[in-house]
């Protein structure tokens, strides 16, 4: 019987260790923390027992990197098994990771490359997921992917890739808001178009970061505050999911906690305007 705490609502923030102090002495009223689901895998680490200790008091989702859904090297069973065992001890809500891969010949990239949307892609990524679904016992949550390339190869949209990909593997989607505007003005779609498209019923979670405009291109860094064209979108889609959960991202430059909260905040003001003109 689950015993935890596992209800997941409002805005969440991930959980980075430059806070554990913080959240320890203070107990701050989070909602729910993500953690990065790969730092936490190994038994006995700082990591995976200060998890342990704040666990009652906290729903938590898991969000991870290390699948590499879209490569073409068999799935790391060494690490599904590590994951399966972290799911019971901890028992999150949800289990997500990025549509990708990160890894090729035994290799990992530690960078999320993106797909080349074709059918037999589709095909492929379907096959994986199914084998984690069957082998965690739950339906995933699959994350789009923020893009710098295109692949000559591509049949569809990014949009119509993942559609299909959630409707014929029966997971779930995590829509990084930010990811879709930084994708959007790298390669000169329309941000409103791909958010519109997305299966509104199977959208879990929410996603929301800061990029850097390096002049060229738009680089999705986690390492600033959330931009007003990404919060303008994140409108759009609160308008178009309704009641999700929401995620603040801040993996670099990490500052204090009670700024990653500020963030929340905003996030979540946003959607009460949005959802109470609903009632």
């Amino acid at each position: 019987m689950n015993t935890l705490p596992s209800s997941i609502h409002s805005c969440g923030i991930g959980l980075r260790r430059q806070h554990f102090s913080t959240i320890a002495e203070t107990k701050p009223n989070i909602p729910w923390f993500e953690i990065l689901s790969d730092n936490y895998l190994i038994e006995g680490t700082v990591q995976r027992e200060f998890v342990q200790q704040i666990r009652p008091d906290y729903p938590i989702t898991f969000h991870g990197v290390g699948l590499s859904i879209g490569s073409v090297d068999p799935l790391n069973k060494e690490y599904l098994k590590r994951l399966l065992t972290l799911k019971k001890e901890l028992e999150p809500a949800w289990i997500s990771d990025h549509l990708c891969w990160t890894s090729a010949y035994g290799y990992s990239t530690h960078d999320l490359i993106p797909l080349p949307y074709t059918q037999n892609v589709v095909d492929h990524i379907v096959d994986r997921i199914i084998q984690v679904q069957d082998f965690l016992g739950e339906s995933i949550v699959i994350e789009n992917v923020s893009s710098y390339l295109q692949f000559k190869s591509t049949e569809m949209t990014e949009w119509e890739f993942i559609n299909q990909v959630i409707e014929k593997s029966g997971c779930s989607l995590l829509l990084d808001v930010n990811n879709i505007y930084v994708s959007a003005q790298n390669h000169g779609f329309d941000a409103e178009d791909y958010l519109l498209a997305m299966p509104k019923d199977r959208v879990k979670e929410i996603h929301l970061a800061g990029y850097e405009d390096k002049t060229t291109h738009l680089l999705d860094t986690h390492s600033r505050p959330v931009t007003e064209p990404v919060w303008a979108l994140f409108a759009k889609a609160v308008e178009h999911v309704g009641d999700v959960p929401v995620l603040i991202e801040w993996d670099n430059d990490i500052p204090e906690l009670s700024r990653l909260r500020e963030e929340a905040n905003i996030a979540k003001n946003i959607q009460q305007k949005i959802l109470g003109s609903r009632q």
